[in-house]
């Protein structure tokens, strides 16, 4: 969707904040044993950390490389829906085992057990949350943020 680098930097930052709050939420209630109002406010204390790290991550290098992936598989000529969620999906197993382990060294006992455990637990919940709210609700303020300037390249 985005057409220059920087409609590619508000981009992915408006998905790294939005997506890394989401699963920071979904921690927070893994390890407090179920979302209350607290829970949302304790995740806020972690994504000032987390969003940074995502969004360089995803920016610099998983990006390109999910778009690799996925075009290993999907052709150009495919409907851009189908190319979108392949890209989504590559980029997801990509920075959910990169993220798990950096949450787990920042947040948990480090071992490599902690760091499956975390990646097992989050890799569902990222791949449903990326693709049916996270992607869906970042392309919707995308489009409302820039209609004109897609408009006009269009």
């Amino acid at each position: 969707m985005p057409k220059t680098k920087l409609q590619n930097v508000i981009f992915t930052i408006i998905m790294a904040v939005i997506m890394v709050y989401g699963m920071i939420v979904y921690n927070v209630a893994l390890n407090t044993g179920g979302v209350s109002n607290a829970t949302f406010l304790l995740a806020l204390h972690e994504l000032p950390i987390m969003a940074p790290i995502a969004f360089l991550l995803e920016f610099f290098v998983v990006e390109r490389l999910a778009t690799r992936l996925a075009f290993s598989f999907m052709r150009s000529t495919d409907r851009p829906q189908f190319i979108t969620y392949a890209i989504s999906t590559m980029i997801v197993c990509i920075m959910c085992p990169t993220m798990s382990l950096i949450a787990t060294l920042l947040f948990k006992e480090p071992s490599f057990g902690t760091w499956v455990h975390t990646f097992g637990c989050n890799m569902p919940m990222a791949l449903i949350w990326q693709l049916l709210y996270c992607g869906p609700l970042v392309r919707l303020i995308f489009r409302t943020l820039f209609r004109r300037q897609l408009a006009a390249a269009n």
